[in-house]
């Protein structure tokens, strides 16, 4: 066969051998997820098929074939690891791409060594996961036309040649003396190297100065067979002054080798002479890029590219063990900006994050070389300075810190002033481990706060003794659910024209077993922080639902629940799938339960607020926005969401003697009735409160005037007995 016949030209991969809609398999245990991706991938036009869990993908895949596969890691059912080893004992050439909330390096690191061709981490950007799934697609489209052209390329020595020099592979071959006599054209895409450079060249030439005792049994491996070098991982220098496309180091390409001895064939069998190595090595640089970006995400924060708390805790740790060798101190600081929950929820989560990428630059700048500046989380911030020669060293950059950050800071427009606590905890005087500086600067810092804010506050013996309690408050909550120490009082929300009862209030109690019986303002701080109240609030939802049924199946008068939800609640992912639950276990129709929410916690995230309770709205769950008055008190805002009911805080009802107070309690009723409203007036405590509200048009009451918060026994009792709406002589002592 002459040259001519060789034709290595595109016409050899004319064939189709994609359909014309790429088919994608979407395994995920949550409907919401999988209802999401269907929807983004169809802008493409892609052939979504979805599976509900690891058996279903199973199912789906011993059907029928799939171009791509998104799979979650954590299911119930059959889990996304057992799914791969699935995909690679039966189809093996079909890409999987991890789609996991799971945010641990171990978990990224065994996906990608599982056989996954990608992994994105929820949640993510539509258009990074769309490129990513383009560019998965794309490799095997290559791929599958590589393997087209294998199988024309067979039986002909001269098309195998064309096949080793078209390998993405760099192929190789040594001589006895670890020589190039053959390199395929790949190492110049690779590496930079033409060809005929190599030829003649001992390989350490292209070997990394790090590896080269490991390649010495590798790169020119002289064993064969099964005993053979298989997937050695090496780095392979490229070629100087040659810039080179996403490089690991801008040097060098990581490479998977396999390699193994070729001997005489023409030999006896005891005379098989060694005549040098053939090699194959794989470019596995995107791995490792993928891998040092997982490590690198698992350490580091991602809005600024500080250090993160599992970092800063390894770098306190190596300067505790340098500070003991030298005797010198060192010291940790807390950091906190004062009032930044005001700056996010007022100008939103973006300026937000500007301005804390605005404080990280500012803190570099008062820190000298070889401290540690670190964002533990929100806007708290940490720093190690070791090597200190006293406390005023630690007082000098502090108040140069002060200084830096109380210049305002501009962000798109907005002129924004800051100031920061800030808490020392000094070694070895103030302790010597990891736990005891973190958590003494921590407390410090609190102190600050606590006596003004805007300062410097050094650990004190002694301040250890509140944030003790704190902890064993919140030790006790967490216990508090399984011994079933929580209960619900009710306090009625009458009719002012009727007397009937309306509704009530769900009003969480605690029994403890120490301190007895305590109200939500002793618990619900400590709750919120330490992210208990989301178990809290669900516990919250079911027993208020189990009332409903109850009052329903007792034949009791038809009334509306509402139940308080808090900021962690509405901002778990799975916050409506609770609500939706509880209501379907207990057979609730939806305008029984009402979901009360503060102004200020619905701007938090306005706009995926608005869609959370936007589907609650369409399932004819009632919204009531809490405290109205105390917070933007925006009606143009209100109209974008769902309400059904305005309730007036309590401070403007007490207030109804004075003359404003009544001018701005009547403009509110009137504004929530114009937008057809229920109005609620919480706090009643007086007959003239009363009249006036009703006299206000006010269509409900709320407060000691009729009944303070009562037990579950006592609300059945109260609503069976004034079914027919309360008289003056019913009303029960607060």
């Amino acid at each position: 066969m002459s040259d001519d016949a060789i034709d290595p030209s595109p016409q050899c991969s004319t064939v189709s051998v994609f359909p014309a809609r790429p088919r994608l398999l979407v395994v995920d245990d949550e409907p919401l997820i999988l209802e999401g991706l269907t929807r983004l991938l169809s802008t493409r036009d892609y052939d979504v098929v979805t599976a509900g869990g690891g058996c279903d993908a199973l199912i789906a895949i011993g059907k029928q074939q799939f171009d791509a596969i998104l799979l979650d890691l954590g299911m119930p059912d059959l889990n996304g690891a057992e799914v791969l080893r699935f995909v690679a004992d039966r189809s093996a050439d079909t890409p999987v791409i991890v789609v996991s909330g799971d945010s641990t390096i171990d978990a990224a690191i065994r996906a990608l060594r599982g056989g996954a061709a990608d992994f994105v981490r929820k949640p993510y950007e539509p258009e990074e996961l769309l490129r990513r799934i383009d560019n998965t697609l794309a490799r095997r489209r290559l791929e599958k036309e590589n393997n087209l052209i294998l199988l024309r390329l067979q039986q002909s020595e001269k098309w195998h040649r064309f096949l080793v020099n078209s390998s993405p592979d760099f192929i190789y071959t040594l001589d006895s003396e670890g020589r190039f006599t053959f390199v395929n054209d790949r190492v110049e895409s690779l590496l930079g190297y033409r060809s005929e450079e190599l030829l003649g060249q001992h390989y350490s030439l292209l070997v990394h100065e790090d590896d080269i005792a490991r390649a010495e049994h590798v790169f020119n491996e002289r064993r064969a067979g099964d005993r053979s070098a298989r997937n050695a991982e090496i780095r392979l220098k490229c070629k100087p002054g040659v810039r080179r496309p996403r490089l690991m180091n801008g040097r060098c390409k990581s490479v998977e080798l396999s390699a193994t001895g070729m001997y005489d064939e023409d030999a006896g069998s005891f005379e098989r002479r060694f005549i040098g190595s053939y090699g194959v090595a794989k470019d596995v640089t995107d791995r490792k890029q993928a891998e040092e970006t997982v490590h690198y995400q698992a350490y580091h924060d991602l809005l600024t590219g500080l250090p993160n708390r599992a970092l800063f805790r390894d770098h306190l740790g190596l300067m505790l063990a340098q500070a003991k060798r030298s005797q010198k101190p060192l010291a940790v600081l807390s950091l906190d900006l004062d009032h930044f929950k005001v700056i996010n929820d007022s100008l939103g989560h973006a300026i937000g994050d500007e301005l804390l990428l605005a404080v990280g630059a500012r803190l570099r700048q008062c820190l000298r070389e070889g401290d540690t500046l670190a964002r533990l989380g929100g806007d708290e911030f940490a720093v190690l300075l070791p090597t200190l020669a006293s406390r005023g060293d630690v007082e000098h950059i502090c108040r140069k810190i002060i200084q830096v950050l109380s210049r305002p800071v501009y962000v798109k427009g907005h002129e924004i002033y800051v100031t920061v606590s800030i808490g020392a905890c000094v070694a070895p005087e103030d302790g010597d481990m990891i736990d005891n500086l973190t958590r003494g600067a921590e407390i410090a810092m609190y102190q600050a706060k606590s006596r003004g804010r805007g300062r410097l506050q050094f650990w004190e013996p002694g301040m250890q003794a509140p944030y003790s309690e704190r902890m064993q408050l919140e030790a006790d909550l967490r216990r508090a659910l399984a011994r079933n120490e929580f209960v619900l009082f009710y306090q009625p929300q009458v009719d002012t024209v009727t007397g009937e009862v309306r509704g009530f209030e769900a009003l969480l109690r605690w029994w403890h077993p120490q301190r007895g019986l305590l109200t939500p303002a002793d618990f619900i701080p400590v709750a919120e922080e330490s992210g208990v109240i989301v178990p809290i609030g669900d516990w919250v939802l079911r027993q208020a639902s189990a009332q409903m049924a109850d009052w329903h199946r007792a034949g009791l008068p038809q009334v509306r629940l509402s139940v308080n939800i808090s900021a962690r609640q509405l901002e778990s992912p799975d916050f409506v799938d609770s609500v939706m639950r509880a209501m379907q276990i207990y057979a609730l129709e939806g305008q029984q339960i009402e979901l009360e929410i503060t102004e200020s916690l619905l701007m938090r995230d306005f706009e995926a607020n608005a869609i959370k309770l936007g589907r609650l709205s369409a399932s004819g769950v009632r919204l009531a926005i809490d405290d109205f008055g105390t917070g933007y008190s925006s009606f143009k805002y209100l109209s974008r969401f769902p309400i059904h009911t305005l309730k007036i805080d309590q401070s403007f009802v007490q207030g109804l003697d004075r003359e404003e107070n009544m001018s701005i309690v009547n403009a509110m009723i009137a504004m929530g009735r114009g937008m057809n409203l229920n109005v609620v007036a919480e706090g009643v405590e007086t007959e003239s409160q009363r009249a006036r509200l009703q006299q206000m048009q006010c269509h409900e009451v709320q407060g000691y005037y009729y009944s303070a918060a009562v037990s579950s026994h006592d609300a059945t009792a109260l609503l069976g007995r004034n079914a027919r709406g309360f008289g003056v002589a019913e009303q029960v002592a607060g």
